[in-house]
């Protein structure tokens, strides 16, 4: 008997600045990646936090620049010809393991104005991805910037699975709680799970657990091997890949193809 094929999740990583969601993001999917999903990492944020923690380069020039154009009313929109899928195909780079990204274009020199045309065509890529069939059985990751702006404003509405990336400090709590609670007001179709990250006692994943009221799912101590990686820009996953915070993260791997 052949192995069975591993089931799809639409997840959007979200939290506070600075909680870690970008590493936790890149080495799930790259984790992920491993058992055997197809992944497809979705980076939103203007700064390279995805990239350089998936191990994977920052292009010079935003490649979905070329994916949008403005129409005669100076509205944006997917040059023709290129659809969600077609996107996908062409505007995706390699990462490591496998796993496919698809970015945002990074802030530089130029400021966002540079960038215009790929913001654009990100957005209207990510509300038609449910049109896109070769992508049914795929794992969709998107790493959201810090804070409840890009939820506000649905920057994420492939996602059926909401990770909050929670430090157990009462800023990064109270960040959680208003992305919840404006995520809840614009959908009922999504799913809320917690992942502590950064913890230093068995104390703070049940502090944080009880003033969310969302369900634990992993828990991520502190570790100083990812603060030595994100310092060097590369990826935890390969500079220790035996180290407390890659098996918790692998913990959560295990937790997610379980709810899937």
């Amino acid at each position: 008997m052949s192995p069975a094929t591993p089931a799809a999740m639409r997840l959007a990583v979200v939290g506070k600045g600075g909680a870690g969601k970008s590493v936790i993001s890149a080495t799930l999917a790259r984790l992920l990646a491993r058992r055997g999903h197809r992944v497809l990492a979705l980076d939103s944020d203007p700064l390279p936090g995805l990239s350089l923690s998936l191990g994977a380069g920052v292009p010079d020039d935003a490649p979905l620049n070329a994916a949008a154009e403005r129409d005669e009313d100076g509205r944006w929109r997917l040059v023709k010809g290129i659809g969600p899928a077609r996107a996908v195909q062409r505007f995706a780079t390699d990462a490591p393991d496998g796993v496919r990204l698809l970015q945002i274009g990074k802030t530089g020199r130029q400021g966002l104005a540079a960038n215009r045309a790929s913001h654009n065509a990100f957005y209207q890529v990510i509300h038609r991805l449910d049109q896109v069939r070769s992508l049914d059985d795929w794992v969709i990751l998107g790493d959201l910037p810090a804070g409840p702006r890009q939820t506000a404003f649905d920057w994420a509405p492939y996602a059926r699975r909401f990770l909050l990336v929670v430090e157990p400090t009462w800023q990064s709590m109270l960040t959680a709680r208003r992305i919840i609670r404006i995520s809840r007001d614009m959908r009922d179709d999504v799913a809320f799970s917690l992942v502590v990250n950064k913890a230093t006692a068995a104390s703070d994943a049940e502090r944080v657990e009880d003033f969310l009221g969302v369900g634990l799912l992993a828990i991520v101590p502190a570790d100083d091997d990812v603060r030595d990686a994100e310092r060097a820009g590369v990826s935890i996953l390969d500079r220790a890949p035996d180290g407390p915070a890659v098996h918790a993260i692998e913990t959560l791997a295990t937790a997610l193809d379980e709810h899937a």
